[in-house]
């Protein structure tokens, strides 16, 4: 069974592996916010090259770049099943295209691999990264998804367009009362943070 190094304490390495550029950007915008490493993959080598050296807690992987029957897709497998408390210390995340993902989603229910299928909620996506996450103790405890949330929408309604990464905010389950009220928090949080010296966790790998 394959094994890795251990990860340096409170240091939270990410590797997407995805060859659309606009999709590695928004996924990028978002995981950079919480001031982790994130480091953004083309080639499925070069991915088992970056896991060799024991920095990274998380893969995120376009399941059409990885496979469901290829050498990548077995070893992120072994490395995923194995718990912390063996010695794991990454877990991975697959991203399945929305038109593609018949091929795909039975082999990953079967592994019992975590997976997003696109477009999807960004609330949803950050709660599977931060459960992720906390399973190999590379963060404490989970992120706040609902803060990140309206800020990404924020940030599409004033740049004027939208990505299909992430589904529309028509569709997420919010009273208006709700809203208003993560808004507010959002806003209160905002000044608590500028106040602040930022923390950069894992630096950031440009």
């Amino acid at each position: 069974m394959a094994t890795l190094p251990p990860v340096q304490p409170h240091q939270v390495g990410i590797l997407i592996l995805d060859d659309d550029d606009q999709n590695q950007g928004a996924l990028r915008q978002i995981l950079d916010s919480e001031g982790w490493r994130v480091r953004l993959l083309q080639d499925p080598q070069q991915l088992l090259t970056e896991l060799k050296s024991g920095e990274w807690s998380l893969v995120i992987a376009n399941i059409a770049m990885a496979g469901v029957d290829t050498p990548i897709f077995i070893t992120l497998r072994e490395l995923a099943s194995v718990s912390y408390d063996e010695g794991g210390r990454i877990r991975v995340l697959y991203l399945v295209p929305e038109m593609t993902g018949s091929q795909y989603i039975a082999a990953l229910e079967l592994a019992r691999a975590p997976y997003v299928v696109r477009p999807f909620h960004l609330h949803d996506f950050l709660e599977k990264v931060s459960d992720l996450l906390v399973e190999v103790k590379a963060i404490e405890g989970p992120i706040r998804q609902v803060r990140h949330e309206f800020g990404a929408i924020r940030k599409k309604r004033q740049a004027g367009r939208s990505t299909s990464m992430f589904a529309s905010r028509d569709s997420y389950s919010y009273s208006d009362e709700e809203l208003a009220e993560y808004e507010k928090q959002e806003s209160e949080s905002s000044k608590t943070d500028r106040s602040k010296p930022r923390t950069d966790l894992g630096g950031t790998d440009r």
